[in-house]
């Protein structure tokens, strides 16, 4: 017959393992690239600007930044649908023709503790950008509904990458 101890030690164990089991969301990551038959120079002119997204993302209809380029400028993002982001400069180097970002709490995209860094560089006789960020679903636990679990997040920040990227060679090379 168990004693009352041996069985708290059990029940103890048990939910040790329930909860070893048990974890919340993954950090997730995506990296988009694109070629652009331009110079990095006209590539990054395009976007070198914090506030400049509305120039060249088809979502965006307003970006204005709080201080321009300076780090700790607070860029707040209008999309076209209606929906808004804020976002802080983290990083910006006009010779790296590279700017990292970090997205405040709520916002249209189901992600949370989202941080992005977009890049020019040369290569061959044009350019290659590479935009990528690092986040987590907008779910904090388990049990997601299919709105804000690790798949809807990686679609949605996939999305933002490859209709921006695309719409930046349609700009840039004129077609």
């Amino acid at each position: 017959m168990p004693t009352r101890r041996t069985a708290v030690i059990v029940a103890a164990l048990v939910l040790a393992a329930g909860a070893a089991v048990a974890h919340g969301p993954s950090r997730l990551k995506v990296t988009e690239t694109i070629s652009i038959a331009a110079p990095p120079a006209a590539v990054w002119a395009r976007i070198r600007n914090f506030d400049a997204l509305k120039d060249w993302h088809p979502a965006v209809a307003q970006s204005p930044a709080s201080h321009g380029n300076e780090i700790g400028s607070v860029r707040e993002i209008v999309l076209k649908d209606g929906g808004k982001l804020s976002e802080r400069l983290e990083r910006w180097d006009d010779t790296a023709m590279s700017y990292s970002y970090r997205a405040a709490p709520g916002g249209a995209l189901p992600v949370t503790n989202y941080a992005s860094t977009i890049t020019v560089r040369a290569e061959g006789e044009g350019s290659v950008v590479e935009w990528r960020g690092a986040f987590y679903r907008g779910w904090p636990n388990n049990d997601p509904p299919p709105d804000q679990n690790d798949d809807a997040a990686e679609r949605a920040i996939t999305a933002v990458y490859k209709s921006g990227l695309g719409n930046l060679k349609r700009l840039v090379e004129g077609r």
